[in-house]
């Protein structure tokens, strides 16, 4: 190819790009005139003898050159094909058929037709592992219940037993029970007959005789004044059954407040008879 024909070379085409890039305009290659005629040399120029057909030269200044030099440079290694691998057939891929389950093994299948196998299994997980930490929590709460119940000394204190026939009949025996004053009393069948007919409507605190015993023969009563917490005394008083000397409340054979500043009767704790000469308290 010739430049007086019109068509250029491949090198003159890449020096052609590099004026182009720089800003410089040329009609024809090698015709740099238009161009140097507004150059003023600021260093001393050099001699470039391009590789044209024929003896072609040009002179430039010494920057110009070799920032031509380092385009036309850069310009080739973008025009050099590079190798590049866009399959890798000679690798073999990891085969984890053996670790996949049996609904999983097609890697075709769309993953809706084993969604409801993987589904279960997942449910599957899910529940056990609730029902592990579910019974788990159950021990520790368990644990810290029982640390925070009574000891086995203060437990066999919350209970009494009290052998019935060593309390004879009239009177009133007192025990010691959670650290109060606990009357038992053996009533006799006139006493029994006496609080019976009592009017339910005279009383301060309305109580019939039959609510409070299990026994009619038999009074259970926690020994505490319902007025300030002081102990009656058994046996005294204008009704014959309780008095506080405190404060003048006067009780009767039923533990039912009848006169005095009291405004309670006195408090029926729980028993139960476990024979006819045996009772529990607590």
């Amino acid at each position: 190819m010739c430049g007086d024909s019109g068509f250029f070379s491949r090198p003159q085409l890449c020096c052609r790009l590099i004026l182009s890039l720089l800003g410089i305009s040329v009609s024809h290659p090698g015709d740099l005139r238009l161009y140097l005629k507004g150059l003023e040399p600021g260093h001393p120029p050099i001699t470039i003898t391009a590789a044209f057909p024929g003896p072609h030269n040009a002179v430039l200044p010494r920057r110009l050159s070799v920032e031509i030099i380092l385009m036309r440079q850069i310009i080739s290694l973008l025009l050099v094909p590079a190798s590049v691998r866009y399959s890798h057939t000679d690798i073999k891929v990891p085969d984890f058929s053996d670790y996949r389950r049996p609904e999983v093994l097609d890697s075709t299948k769309s993953s809706k037709e084993s969604s409801e196998a993987r589904k279960g299994f997942s449910y599957l997980v899910t529940a056990t592992t609730t029902v592990g930490v579910a019974y788990a929590a159950k021990n520790v709460v368990s644990q810290f219940v029982s640390s925070m119940s009574a000891s086995a000394d203060v437990l066999a204190m919350s209970k009494i037993e009290i052998k019935l026939s060593d309390i004879p009949e009239g009177k009133n025996m007192a025990f010691k029970w959670r650290g109060k004053p606990l009357f038992v009393r053996h009533r006799t069948k006139k006493e029994i007959d006496q609080e019976a007919a009592v009017e339910v409507s005279q009383l301060r605190d309305p109580q019939h005789d039959l609510e409070r015993v299990k026994k009619p023969e038999w009074v259970i009563l926690i020994g505490v004044c319902t007025h300030l917490g002081c102990v009656p005394i058994a046996n005294a008083g204008d009704f014959g059954g309780y008095y506080c000397p405190c404060h003048g409340s006067h009780y009767d054979a039923s533990g039912r407040i009848r006169k005095g500043p009291a405004p309670l009767n006195l408090e029926v704790p729980s028993y139960e008879f476990t024979s006819d000469d045996m009772v529990i308290v607590g």
